[in-house]
């Protein structure tokens, strides 16, 4: 059998998409040993080599035939931004020149990394600023395990630490990129890979009910996310086109459906909007919700006004008495603070905006 019979003599092929079973194969056409295709694969995934070059105990041969067969396309860091609270903003390129962007987010006990999973958002949500970018297309699993290496080793340069969570609550629905988003999870979490535990991972979705049950029976150990932002389906069909497909009856049939399967933890996510769903109706109407999803927490959400939107925070003491109605009647939430708002960081602001220092 010759080097091309099963592998391209030009570099077409993206390495990484191989198996080690494939990569062990295609070393068998060269005559190499099969402890090679170990290497490599260390390479790719536990050293994060991005070039062949990088792969220093290959000899330069057998690096320049890699170079032939295959490519090694990784996403670069194109710009950063500080924030005063400690947020660090990246604005992502991907080897064709499209754009995204992840966020590094500090705290006291946690260092968490928060990933996109597509080149902008077909979902249009009303009060995301991705929503109002056309989506380009999916990012591959290889480019999302690249965030969490980029995210990581800006983590551990700038605080000396290293990534303690991850949250795919960056550009794009998540759900909608299904086997690329349970792939790049899959290789985050193996031994071989980044080694992180999937209950350090949170997916989070608009409410794709499809895609939540087959989660459930994908057996995911990873935590999940509801979108939720209004308490009915009116108010949810007016700021979330994804709401007149996905219901609030079919997603929390999906979400219990999910937690028989897996008894993965799950969180309600609410962002609070001046005078649309923050009165005292709209708080006993998400108890009652709350009260038929097996949900661990609610995340009651500040909101990070955008320019394309004519969304509104409320002020403190609608918060306050929103917060206080669901803390009497039992519901477990807190108020989650905005972190980066001032380099457009913040939930929602994501937005591929021009102008990031390099």
């Amino acid at each position: 059998m010759s080097a091309t019979a099963h592998f391209p003599t030009k570099g077409v092929r993206n390495i990484r998409q191989l198996s080690l079973d494939e990569l062990t194969q295609y070393f068998e056409t060269l005559g190499e040993p099969r402890f090679r295709a170990k290497q490599v694969w260390e390479w790719l995934w536990a050293k994060q080599a991005h070039t062949f070059a990088d792969m220093t105990n290959l000899s330069k041969d057998l690096r320049q035939k890699l170079g032939q067969h295959f490519t090694l396309p990784a996403l670069t860091v194109d710009a950063t931004q500080y924030s005063a609270d400690g947020t660090v903003k990246s604005r992502f390129r991907t080897h064709e020149g499209h754009l995204c962007e992840g966020v590094l987010i500090p705290t006291e006990e946690r260092f968490t990394a928060c990933v996109s999973s597509q080149i902008g958002c077909s979902l249009a949500c009303k009060f995301c600023a991705t929503g109002y970018i056309d989506r380009k297309r999916n990012i591959d699993f290889d480019e999302i395990y690249d965030e969490v290496v980029l995210l990581n080793q800006q983590s551990e340069k700038v605080y000396n630490r290293k990534l303690t969570n991850i949250v795919f609550m960056g550009m794009g629905e998540p759900l909608l990129n299904y086997k690329n988003v349970l792939k790049a999870i899959e290789r985050i979490t193996a031994p071989d890979g980044l080694a992180m535990s999937p209950r350090r991972i949170t997916v989070s979705t608009a409410g794709v009910a499809k895609a939540i049950r087959q989660l459930g029976d994908d057996k995911v150990k990873f935590k999940l996310a509801l979108s939720l932002h209004a308490p009915n389906d009116a108010k949810r069909n007016e700021i979330m086109n994804i709401n007149a497909s996905n219901d609030l009856k079919s997603l929390v049939e999906a979400l219990n459906y999910f937690y028989q399967q897996t008894k993965s933890e799950i969180t309600l996510e609410y962002i609070l909007f001046n005078d649309f769903n923050d009165s005292q109706k709209d708080a006993e109407e998400l108890v009652k919700l709350y009260r038929q999803i097996p949900a661990d927490l609610v995340n009651i959400i500040e909101y990070n006004p955008i320019d394309f939107a004519k969304y509104e925070k409320p002020t403190e003491q609608r918060m306050e008495e929103f917060m206080g109605y669901l803390a009497k009647h039992r519901v477990n939430a807190r108020l989650r603070r905005s972190r980066g708002k001032d380099i457009d960081a913040a939930c929602g602001q994501l937005a591929n905006k021009e102008g990031i220092s390099s």
